[in-house]
């Protein structure tokens, strides 16, 4: 049960880096000359530009900032009730409150992702002063991680739905 219990611990903390490598890192659209994210879009390594109202579409944006930020709050939230619940609950209970906020965690970075996915192309050409280079960008590894997060706390919330207190 002990080795049970740490890997859970390890796979949430695991998950919880993602989100935050994920929510602040610069790397959701990346290319030779540049690389840009929810926050900001930087060219050359050294003109960086906030992502702010002047921008167009920016509810959208704001709409991945907001998820991605609540995602992160809602797994570290997840995080300490498990640990709460884990002193408090009877025998034989389910860690039912930590596995709903889990999955609300996951449901959270999923949205973020999936409007990114599909809004990127417009977001790209309706903003071309700051997005001048990003018609041959890749997205980054701050965006797959976002994904791989999705599947973490996913298996995550499952793991504490499936998971009753044991002696």
């Amino acid at each position: 049960m002990l080795v049970l219990l740490a890997f859970i611990i390890i796979f949430h903390i695991t998950s919880a880096a993602l989100l935050f490598i994920a929510t602040i890192d610069n790397a959701w659209w990346v290319g030779e000359e540049f690389f840009a994210d929810v926050w900001r879009v930087c060219v050359n390594n050294t003109n960086c530009t906030e992502i702010d109202a002047s921008f167009q579409d920016y509810p959208t944006m704001q709409a991945v900032q907001a998820t991605m930020i609540l995602s992160t709050i809602l797994c570290c939230i997840a995080f300490l009730i498990f640990v709460l619940q884990l002193f408090r609950l009877k025998q034989g209970e389910r860690f039912v409150l930590t596995s709903i906020i889990q999955l609300m965690s996951c449901l959270c970075v999923m949205i973020a992702a999936s409007i990114y996915t599909d809004r990127r192309e417009d977001l790209h050409k309706n903003n071309l002063g700051l997005y001048a280079l990003a018609q041959e960008g890749r997205y980054g590894y701050s965006f797959i991680l976002a994904w791989v997060a999705f599947a973490f706390t996913f298996v995550s919330g499952l793991m504490y739905l499936i998971l009753r207190k044991r002696k």
